[in-house]
């Protein structure tokens, strides 16, 4: 059981680190240029989209980090499975607690603003999805 859900948590953040770098180098830059009497409707599909892409990989990937606090697969230390974990609270907190909230603000229309936020705060996400993806692909060849 162990392992399964280790390589479950592997695959959901290689998943997610690829749609982070995707998001982070073409999503979020290219949004600025989308005219401003689209921009509402282009918005509220995106979130509708990526909501279809991201949420069911989110949250196995927030459940087997939990899991492998208790359910350690042979070779794994316990403080790599705390220092996954702590990595996932990062881009999830970040994800649930700032980038939602944001972008139901650009769904009201553009902000130059807050959308250069966005394109710099993802820089955080990027960089912990991908330390995550690092750390359990770095386990998964030590186990």
């Amino acid at each position: 059981m162990a392992n399964t859900l280790f390589y479950l948590q592997l695959f959901v953040t290689v998943y997610m680190t690829g749609v982070v770098w995707f998001v982070q180098l073409v999503q979020y830059p290219m949004m600025a240029r989308i005219p401003a009497d689209v921009f509402v409707a282009y918005e509220n599909e995106y979130t509708d989209r990526m909501g279809l892409v991201v949420a069911v990989p989110m949250l196995v990937e927030m459940a087997t980090a939990t899991a492998m606090l208790w359910l350690l697969p042979v070779g794994v230390p316990r403080s790599a499975a705390w220092v996954g974990f702590a990595l996932m609270l990062v881009v999830a907190g970040l994800t649930f607690a700032w980038f939602v909230p944001a972008h139901n603000t650009l769904s009201q229309g553009f902000d130059a603003d807050l959308h250069r936020q966005l394109v710099s705060y993802n820089w955080v996400r990027t960089v912990g999805w991908s330390a995550r993806a690092v750390l359990l692909t770095w386990l998964a060849w030590r186990t």
